[in-house]
């Protein structure tokens, strides 16, 4: 029988992270085949992700890689902001967005099939994710991207790993980038007006008709109200209607025109915008906890 000793142990555990007395268990049956026991460990963590992989993701980060014209933007989620922080998380996060820009994938499933290897995980990018996940025993996901390869100027900005912005021009960088500032600060929903989707404005619309019928004036009047409410809340979420953040004195328009800049498309990740997000009520859940002990009683 081979020795186990305590430095293969911590050895094992370095590349696994996985608890000492399990790192021991995988060396003991493995024979001290430090590959073989790895190998070991990533069967148990896969058990241990599968677990993992129902748990809802609605933290996470933004991030983003340009390369000259071309360029791609990812979100990338887990379960709490805790493992935003982890360096194997944000390195699969960063990679992503590289391979999305390089390898140009249909879709979520593709770019999960391309080659990658990360802390002893791959060949892929999804079985890196997997081990990752009962590495750090947290569920993880890949949610959006947005690659742009149009020829155009690209322009990024991350708003610390929350916000991402993704920004397509031709014209001045310095203009771009502010654009991309104003955009993750404002949060415009298109670039003009015209390009607002219905579903948003017809839901504005019917706030507006509401508050409005509320006012008790003819029905003239309260169309006249609405169609200003909607008209105003056109320019305020259209990026090119929008005051510019660094001088509210100008449109972000003017701006634009002023610096011989035009901006042809941008795109905006805010983490787990959408995601509805599980609610613990720790007092409902010892009450039902207290119930079912007296009732087994």
């Amino acid at each position: 029988m081979a020795v186990i000793t305590a430095s293969m142990v911590a050895e094992l555990r370095a590349k696994t992270d996985a608890p000492m007395m399990e790192c021991k268990k995988a060396l003991t049956e493995a024979e001290g085949d430090m590959v073989k026991a790895e190998e070991l460990l990533r069967v148990k963590l896969g058990t241990k992700a599968g677990k993992a992989a129902s748990r809802v993701t609605a933290e996470g980060v933004v991030t983003s890689f340009v390369n000259g014209t071309t360029g791609a933007m990812i979100e990338v989620n887990c379960e709490t902001d805790f493992v935003t922080k982890n360096d194997s998380f944000l390195a699969l996060a960063n990679a992503a967005a590289q391979l999305v820009a390089e390898h140009n994938p249909a879709d979520l499933a593709a770019l999960a099939e391309l080659p990658y290897s990360q802390d002893s995980f791959g060949p892929t990018l999804e079985e890196v994710r997997k081990g990752l996940i009962g590495k750090i025993g947290e569920n993880m996901s890949f949610r959006r991207f947005k690659r742009a390869a149009g020829g155009a100027k690209l322009a990024n900005y991350l708003h610390g790993t929350r916000i991402g912005v993704l920004v397509e021009f031709e014209g001045d960088e310095t203009a771009a980038k502010d654009v991309a500032m104003h955009v993750a600060a404002m949060k415009p929903v298109s670039l003009t007006s015209a390009e607002v989707p219905a579903d948003l404005i017809e839901k504005e619309r019917s706030v507006a008709a509401a508050k409005a019928a509320e006012s008790g004036k003819p029905a003239d009047i309260v169309t006249k109200m609405v169609e200003g409410s909607v008209q105003k809340y056109l320019k305020e979420v259209s990026l090119f209607n929008q005051s510019f953040v660094k001088n509210d004195k100008q449109t972000v328009e003017q701006m634009l025109k002023a610096t011989g800049t035009t901006v042809k498309a941008f795109t905006l990740y805010v983490v787990g915008e959408g995601i509805e997000k599980k609610v613990d009520d720790c007092a409902a859940e010892v009450a039902a906890q207290v119930a079912a002990a007296q009732g087994a009683a």
